[in-house]
């Protein structure tokens, strides 16, 4: 059996080694910035430390995404004993010269730029700044410290006890306090148990979990590991969508480095504590974020929700007590262990501490990657963060928590952006898609959108969601091209009390969001297209 990492000394090993560089530059190698060019941008400066014959003086590291990714391809200078300067809109043509040490001052972005200086970092705090693919990146900056720390001082009961008193809660959407979920898995009975990361992200416009599982992948891991010494569960599973081959690709990488470094395996770190991690690929369906269903995809079933109770942890993987947790909670666990529950709980609000990533996107000048405390306000985000509606427009309104989500007008901006504030809106937090539109958008059409999204998106198990859905689309569609009547309005009601109350799982449960939501603040955009048609 091999020897077992010191983490201590991989750490000052790799210090040490950066200390050698007079300038480090980062370039981000994420999806967002490779999409606008990052690989002709990297090669590019690949080839400048070469010709230059600079690789004894410029360290060039790809890394992942650092944010702002409207204005990639983004890139990072930390010179020695100097301020940082991050660099927006990297062509080959200025990462050569930024190689060069040559000016980009037109390229630079100011280190006070409000979509950087509002937000705080915990889930991301090691995005955009290690290499995703090397294990000593990730350790130099902290990687499995806690995992050592819960092993060696702390007892199962500790652990959960101490997760319980950060008020973590589920990131996933429902908002489950998580350390209520962990002591239900640690009281089930059986020689064998299962706890789960859902990378299963569907919602159109996120990317939150997409970005952990890509550039900080080893974060995901010690979380998942340290829910498992905590609940006595010896196997984990990360359950990926299949449209994200980057993840995959990286997440399995760092499994295989954690096993050669006795991270994972047998005796881990050299103690009593046994666990594997595996990867397993969902289809793509929307429903596998529903954990039955994605319990159900694992098992090599068709991915659909079943009833509960009993629920995972009584009777769940294999028939086995099993636990769910969405990317970013545990992604929160190892910065919780590391810095204790009252360090959490100064960010966000009391009933919902700590940060939340958001996915922003639409109708804004920045757009991009951001994580904020829980309970900033919503015009916080779009005002200051995102720099306003773009191209000339106004604020219409603000979608959150996806295709299950609603949608937020312009008199509620203020609201703070927490649990219970949002669900008072008629909207959810969800896995943290934000999408701003304009006063251009035309909301019962934005209501057909994503309710041809769920209707699509049905495993078609129960009546309700399989048939009320495509009903529900069928009213949207008909009002939207003009042929819709008053009483479509109060069909759209009922219908939507009948699927939301009716449904089997989230998925249609939260179907009608949107057209409730709508119907509640933009009425009048429905009966100006009807026309007074009875």
């Amino acid at each position: 059996m091999a020897t077992p990492i010191d983490l201590h000394e991989v750490a000052e090993r790799e210090l040490a080694d950066r200390s050698r560089y007079r300038r480090r530059i980062k370039v981000c190698g994420s999806t967002a910035c490779r999409s606008a060019g990052a690989t002709a941008t990297i090669a590019a400066m690949n080839d400048a430390v070469d010709a230059g014959g600079l690789g004894s003086d410029v360290q060039l590291m790809t890394t992942g995404c650092m944010g702002l990714c409207s204005r990639g391809p983004l890139v990072k200078v930390l010179p020695r004993g100097g301020d940082e300067a991050l660099f927006h809109t990297v062509d080959p043509g200025v990462g050569v010269a930024i190689v060069r040490d040559q000016a980009a001052a037109d390229h630079e972005l100011d280190r006070a730029h409000p979509f950087f200086a509002q937000q705080t970092r915990v889930v991301l705090s090691n995005v955009g700044v290690i290499d995703p693919d090397r294990l000593e990146s990730a350790v130099a900056h902290g990687a499995y410290r806690s995992l050592e720390k819960v092993l060696t001082t702390m007892t199962p009961t500790q652990v959960v006890d101490l997760v319980k008193a950060s008020g973590l809660r589920g990131r996933g959407g429902a908002g489950y306090p998580t350390g209520a979920k962990w002591a239900l898995l640690a009281a089930s009975e059986s020689d064998v148990k299962y706890v789960i990361a859902n990378g299963d992200e569907g919602d159109p416009g996120a990317y939150m979990d997409r970005t952990v599982m890509e550039d900080d992948p080893h974060r995901v891991i010690e979380g998942l590991a340290i829910a498992g010494y905590a609940t006595g569960a010896t196997r984990g599973y990360v359950y990926v969508r299949a449209e994200y081959a980057k993840a995959v690709e990286r997440l399995d990488r760092a499994i295989r480095a954690a096993r050669r470094s006795r991270l994972l395996g047998r005796r881990v770190l050299d103690t009593d504590f046994d666990f594997e991690v595996e990867v397993r690929i969902g289809a793509g369906a929307f429903v596998c974020g529903e954990e039955t269903a994605l319990i159900a995809s694992i098992e090599g079933k068709r991915g659909s929700p079943n009833l509960r109770p009993p629920y995972p942890t009584e009777r769940g993987l294999f028939g086995r007590p099993s636990m769910i947790n969405n990317v970013e909670t545990l992604a929160n666990v190892a910065m919780i262990v590391a810095n204790g529950s009252d360090w959490f709980t100064t960010m966000g609000t009391r009933s919902s501490p700590g940060t939340k990533v958001f996915a922003l996107a639409g109708d804004l000048v920045n757009t991009g990657l951001i994580e904020v405390p829980m309970g900033i306000s919503l015009r916080t985000i779009v005002d200051d963060m995102g720099g306003g509606v773009s191209g000339g427009h106004s604020f219409k309104a603000a979608q959150t928590g996806g295709p299950s989500g609603g949608c937020i007008p312009a008199e509620f901006l203020d609201t703070p952006v927490d649990y219970e504030s949002l669900r008072e809106l008629g909207s959810i937090m969800g896995s943290g898609g934000l999408i701003v539109m304009n006063d251009q958008a035309k909301m019962p059409e934005v209501a057909r959108f994503f309710m041809q999204f769920c209707m699509d998106e049905s495993c078609g198990k129960c009546v309700p969601c399989r048939a009320g859905t495509v009903q529900l689309h069928g009213i949207l569609d008909r009002i939207c091209s003009g042929t819709g009547r008053a009483r479509d309005l109060v069909m759209l009601e009922e219908l939507c009390t009948v699927v939301r109350e009716t449904s089997l799982c989230g998925l249609g449960q939260s179907a009608p969001n949107p057209v409730i939501s709508t119907l509640q603040y933009f009425r009048s955009e429905y009966e100006a297209v009807i026309g007074g048609r009875p």
